[in-house]
């Protein structure tokens, strides 16, 4: 159900994200932004995800219509240290070598904006791996795609099925999208 008649793009090129948004009925269209996803060391961790969701959003000011646009970026905090998207394999296990055992905080920072009116927002969510064997976090790595996605892993596929001991918040924050807070944000759209 949509809950308004106005245009919507999302500014992502996340199937996760697009998955979200359409099974929560959604329609809308999808856009990649073209901005570099850099960040002042200087922010503080829990601040990014929102500056860079309000970085992307930014991208589609100037040629905006009567459009809504949601931009949105995850990050994964483990001692207040960002770890991003692995360039490679040898990076992907070294990240979820760090993560094994551990606790660490998913953070998505979403923006919407319009013509009239621009709306931000953050989600934080807790997530606990149990300890994960080099044998586990390797066939991981090779058989499933890592490299999309903030902290090497992704809580839909294999390694969140075994590896995800407990979730403090919300799940669909985890997958890219806080799915319930945007659907109450866009309901006053």
């Amino acid at each position: 159900m949509n809950p308004f008649t106005r245009k919507l793009v999302l500014a992502s090129s996340s199937p996760r994200r697009q998955y979200l948004m359409k099974e929560s009925g959604f329609t809308f269209t999808t856009e990649k932004p073209g901005v570099d996803e850099t960040f002042p060391d200087t922010l503080p961790v829990e601040q990014v995800a929102r500056y860079l969701a309000e970085k992307k959003a930014e991208f589609f000011r100037l040629n905006m219509k009567d459009e809504i646009i949601l931009a949105a970026d995850t990050v994964v905090i483990l001692d207040n240290t960002i770890i991003n998207k692995p360039e490679d394999r040898a990076e992907a296990i070294r990240m979820l070598t760090a993560l094994s055992g551990r606790t660490h905080r998913v953070m998505t920072g979403v923006c919407i904006i319009s013509k009239e009116k621009e709306e931000s927002f953050d989600e934080t969510t807790e997530v606990t791996f149990q300890t994960l064997t080099p044998h586990e976090i390797e066939y991981y790595v090779d058989h499933h795609k890592p490299y999309d996605k903030a902290g090497a892993y992704g809580a839909q596929d294999w390694i969140g099925m075994v590896a995800i001991q407990k979730i403090v918040g919300s799940y669909f924050n985890v997958m890219g999208l806080p799915i319930h807070k945007v659907y109450q944000y866009l309901r006053h759209w």
